[in-house]
């Protein structure tokens, strides 16, 4: 493959870069990996679980809440392109334990902060923080890892991704019923001083490179940093605000479009860009690109649709949601490293296809659900999705970082931040989108069909008249009224039960989508 730093600045680094340097203590630097995935990932969802009770204790109604979690992961979307600089001119071990730092010093002082105003800029700040984590971790597996231990290493990093997304839920039930809701943030204390430790004993300590020291592409990395974070505030606001009948989220996605068309204009024309666009059209990148987005579709069939059906249908607590999502978090102890190590020895695309396959049934059997569905039926196309989207995340990321020079391997960190946030947030509100419409349409066709005067609508209604009223001892006379309500609240169960089938079938033909692209995919550069 030719080298995507053929001149101007990337041109500089690529051959400053010289040799890898290895870690002394490889097995430091993978646990590094894992607390900055961990980490990273965790936060964001952790919020996104305790948003009502952390709302509650700041006195945020419940449009301003909406900008707690936005403001955590905008700012981890604007701080990925200047990780990856940073990385490249003063090593990934400087700019991930500044990170550190001033992600826990946040987190430390944010339960503190009792005004909203102060708790968005110290959210902000955290997210700015921990934006250094996922951009930096896969550099550090490559460059720091020996060769033997790659596979490993990307492994242990999907790993964390699927667990701190699905753990999460049962995290933020035990904090609330333990400790506060102030431990959703305390508890990242004792994991950043972790990763600390890992970071400075396990990574190798690079020079500085002096000759790109203070010639970055400021305007490239602004209109990128800036672009997605508007991009990805739009998206997270969208549904809430009904899309372009918000003045807001229609300046957000204009302003977004227009610096994303910017920086891809800048990083055309300017031979000084601190990213060569050309690598784009290199052998299979774009196809693996659109693959990172799919993958993280996918994983919405299995930490969204089915928490989503649960709290909204079955009528389960967040606390009870977390049991389920622990069938996807706990087993990944074991996946994750077996598919490090089968990596070894099996082409990555085959292991691709079979995780998809995996998670393309497992849409398949979980669109099957009907209203009386509680834990126990999920358990099965649970656990194939466990299965199936570690092997897809983990041969995807090792796949494309083979098809990568060492300092687009850093590069290549900054996009997966970008497909792990906007693309994931991109597929939230089209998930969301689609189940919110689905739903109107599955109510109003039931509509139809419950009609005054209808004999079944009428026996219908006596059984619940006479049913659970009676049972209850409610015998007056509006229990007529009451049944009414139970038939409205019955149709309302229905028609939400049919979209969220109908969410994973959509799941089930992007999985299909994703094994067509797979099959497209040439070998790999030697």
């Amino acid at each position: 493959m030719e080298s995507a730093g053929k001149h101007g600045l990337m041109g500089m680094l690529h051959l400053s870069d010289g040799p890898r340097v290895e870690s002394t203590r490889p097995w430091i630097g993978i646990l590094a990996v894992i607390l900055a995935a961990f980490i990273s990932t965790l936060s964001s969802r952790l919020t996104n679980f305790g948003v009502a009770d952390i709302s509650g204790a700041l006195g945020a109604s419940f449009d301003e809440r909406a900008w707690i979690t936005t403001s955590f992961s905008a700012a981890q979307m604007l701080m990925g392109p200047l990780a990856v600089w940073l990385g490249m001119v003063f090593g990934p071990r400087r700019v991930l334990l500044a990170g550190s730092i001033t992600f826990g010093f946040a987190e430390l002082l944010l339960p503190i902060c009792r005004e909203l105003d102060g708790f968005l800029v110290l959210h902000f700040v955290a997210g700015l923080g921990s934006g250094t984590f996922v951009p930096l971790a896969i550099g550090v597996v490559v460059r720091n890892l020996p060769r033997n231990l790659w596979p490993l290493g990307i492994s242990v990093y999907a790993m964390n991704l699927e667990l701190s997304l699905n753990i999460a839920a049962t995290l933020e039930g035990w904090h609330l019923d333990h400790g506060g809701w102030q431990w959703i943030f305390w508890q990242n204390l004792p994991l950043t001083l972790a990763l600390i430790a890992c970071v400075y004993f396990g990574i190798p300590r690079e020079p500085i490179k002096q000759d790109v020291k203070g010639k970055g592409d400021y305007w490239g990395m602004a209109f990128a940093g800036l672009g997605f974070a508007l991009l990805y505030a739009a998206l997270d606001q969208g549904n809430r605000l009904d899309w372009t009948s918000s003045g807001l989220v229609a300046g957000l996605l204009l302003g977004g479009g227009l610096l994303i068309i910017a920086f891809i204009v800048h990083g055309y024309r300017n031979p000084d860009a601190f990213i060569d666009f050309g690598f784009l059209i290199q052998r299979n990148i774009l196809p693996l690109l659109l693959l990172l987005i799919i993958a993280r579709l996918l994983v919405l069939s299995s930490n969204f649709i089915v928490p989503q059906f649960l709290t909204q249908v079955a009528g389960f607590r967040p606390q009870q949601v977390g049991q389920i999502l622990l069938w996807v978090a706990l087993p990944q102890f074991l996946i994750g490293p077996c598919v490090g190590i089968v990596l070894r020895y099996i082409d990555a695309r085959i292991l691709m296809a079979v995780g998809m396959s995996l998670i393309l049934v497992a849409c398949l059997v979980a669109s099957e659900l009907t209203s009386a569905w509680s834990e126990s039926e999920f358990i099965p196309s649970m656990l194939m999705q466990a299965v199936g989207q570690t092997m897809v995340l983990t041969s995807l990321i090792y796949y494309t970082v083979r098809h990568l020079n060492p300092v687009l391997v850093i590069t290549f960190g900054a996009v997966i931040q970008t497909a792990r946030l906007l693309g994931g947030e991109l597929a939230s509100a089209l998930v969301q989108s689609y189940a919110r419409i689905s739903t109107q349409i599955h109510s109003n066709l039931l509509g139809v069909h419950v009609m005054t005067g209808d004999a079944s609508v009428t026996e219908r209604l006596s059984g619940l008249s006479h049913g659970p009223l009676v049972r209850f001892g409610v015998t007056d006379p509006s229990n007529s009224v009451r049944s009414v309500g139970l038939l409205a609240n019955q149709v309302r169960e229905q028609a939400q039960t049919l979209a969220y089938s109908d969410a994973f079938l959509l799941a089930a033909a992007t999985a299909v989508l994703g094994i067509a692209i797979i099959a497209m995919l040439r070998s790999a550069p030697s």
